[in-house]
């Protein structure tokens, strides 16, 4: 498979820790000091992290790019550290420091509890997340009766240790890398950089950390979360991956789940080949829907004919593959491309940004398009990388066990292509070979895999699932859903996931569920 297919496809001990904010003329303001804990059941040897206090403050001192630093002055905010384990087998031992922000309930007489949301990836941060839905909730149910507290896993973004393997220099020149050599010397130095990558990874993080990064270990940071914000059950919002960590919380904690709205599922059994190859399509699926709506408009950079759409693409870009396009200072790059073009498939919101960037593309200017893969690759305007997506590889390589034959790699990339073509973004015509990626030399061994979940105990659930999304197929929301015997929500769009994302139907549905516990009917649809 093509690098720019792979980019497509994939994607005291317990003593506070706190960040303390200063008042306009610099004088320290002292956190707000909270203790809502320990909130049974807490589990023995855990006493002290299930009651801590939390010392809530001001946000900015969350903030590591020009981007957050703004988004983090909303009024009605606040930030905290949370302390955890860093191996809950070692209570006593080393600890990480959990970053969390919050938008109190408006209404405190009638709050119902926290909503806990994570935003996926695996590697979002629930911080920035829940600083960007807060006001979506401003004025609604939501926001009036549940603080909404968006949390950064353990090793993302404000929470420390972090995962950060790659400088900021290096990040921008693996971007220029394309690795499209497939000959057998070009598939091994392919696979050097991933190894070189792992051990970066290995030296500069650590292997306690790496080996403690996974969602095994976040769902039992949940469960601190939960007690230490007063709540005796869970009520959660997981997005896109942050369904597998309330797949995963629901299996551990079944009986401490008060509602849980999984939305843009990951299905429980599907290990990364299988999910591979439904992104694969659902990408395809996704470009085909924006050629549509794109040769129906007269200024469409690629044309009136959605039929040809990508091969009109492939060729646009063709020539990027010798040599990267000059934007400014910086370069846009054949890959850079493919990463535009998957940031753009998750919302329809963002067609018209990519219809743009194409546009300048042809007249060979590339500032849109750097602007889209940017945000995909968590590139600030500062030029420092968020930690995502070292995150995203550091949780993935622990959370499924690596492939490590190639023959199964060269099998997968085969089907990739039945299921995208052979031409056009999703593919650039060269012969699929398997390469193995970095966790296939990671330094430590995974801590889960894809399973049935048994799920004895757990209230009713609500699943969402979009028709026409692209990263988390529609059947996989129908899996999980069985798998839960949870209640399926079917959202009829163009987009990744769906709730608070202005849809009338699925907020109000959704919303019904999480305040009342009344989930819509069966077969429900909006």
């Amino acid at each position: 498979m093509s690098r720019l297919s792979r980019l497509v496809v994939a994607l005291g001990a317990a003593a506070l820790l706190t960040a303390c904010s200063s008042a306009v003329d610099g004088t320290p303001t002292p956190p707000k000091l909270e203790q809502r804990g320990p909130v049974n059941p807490v589990p023995a040897g855990l006493e002290r992290f299930y009651g801590q206090p939390v010392g809530w403050t001001s946000c900015q001192g969350f903030a590591s790019t020009p981007e957050q630093r703004s988004l983090y002055r909303k009024r009605g905010i606040e930030c905290a550290r949370v302390t955890v384990p860093l191996d809950y087998a070692k209570p006593d031992g080393e600890t990480v420091s959990l970053a969390l922000l919050r938008r109190p309930a408006s209404n405190p007489d009638r709050r119902v509890g926290s909503l806990l949301i994570n935003p996926g990836g695996p590697g979002g941060s629930g911080v920035e997340a829940a600083a960007s839905l807060a006001s979506r909730v401003d004025d609604g149910e939501l926001g009036q009766r549940f603080d909404l507290v968006g949390f950064d896993p353990r090793g993302v973004g404000a929470s420390e240790p972090q995962v950060r393997c790659l400088t900021d220099q290096e990040r921008d020149a693996e971007r220029l890398d394309l690795d499209l050599d497939t000959s057998p010397q070009g598939v091994e130095q392919t696979e050097n950089e991933e190894k070189e990558y792992a051990q970066k990874c290995a030296e500069r993080v650590g292997k306690d950390l790496l080996a403690h990064v996974g969602t095994r270990d976040v769902v039992r940071d949940m469960d601190v979360l939960r007690s230490v914000l007063g709540d005796a059950k869970l009520t959660y919002v997981g997005f896109s991956y942050g369904t597998r960590i309330g797949t995963a919380y629901a299996e551990a904690f079944p009986t401490n789940v008060r509602a849980m709205v999984l939305d843009g599922a990951v299905a429980p059994t599907e290990d990364r080949i299988a999910q591979s190859i439904g992104q694969a399509k659902g990408f395809a699926d996704a470009f085909a829907a924006f050629a549509s709506w794109c040769a129906r408009r007269p200024d469409c950079a690629l044309g009136g004919d959605a039929e040809a759409a990508e091969k009109k693409l492939d060729e646009m870009v063709a020539p990027m593959k010798k040599e990267p396009l000059a934007v400014e200072d910086r370069k846009l790059s054949y890959t850079d491309v493919g990463t535009a073009v998957a940031q753009a498939m998750y919302s329809k919101e963002l067609w018209p940004v990519l219809n743009t960037g194409l546009t300048e593309l042809a007249h060979g200017k590339g500032r849109a398009l750097l602007m889209l893969a940017d945000a995909y690759l968590g590139r600030g305007s500062d030029g420092r990388y968020s930690t995502q997506t070292d995150a995203f590889r550091a949780i993935r390589c622990v959370d499924d066990p690596p492939v490590t034959d190639r023959a199964v790699l060269l099998e997968t990339a085969r089907k990739v292509r039945e299921a995208v073509g052979e031409h056009g973004v999703l593919d650039d015509g060269a012969e699929p070979v398997g390469v193995l990626d970095a966790c296939a030399f990671w330094p430590v061994p995974p801590t889960s895999q894809p399973h049935q979940p048994k799920v004895d105990g757990l209230p009713q659930t609500l699943v969402i699932s979009t028709t026409g999304d692209p990263a988390t197929p529609y059947q996989a929301g129908v899996d999980l859903a069985k798998a839960l015997n949870a209640r399926l929500l079917t959202f009829t769009g163009n987009q990744h996931t769906a709730f608070l994302q202005n849809n009338r139907c699925v907020d109000t549905a959704t919303t019904r569920y999480l305040v009342d516990l009344t989930p819509p009917a069966e077969g429900a649809r909006c």
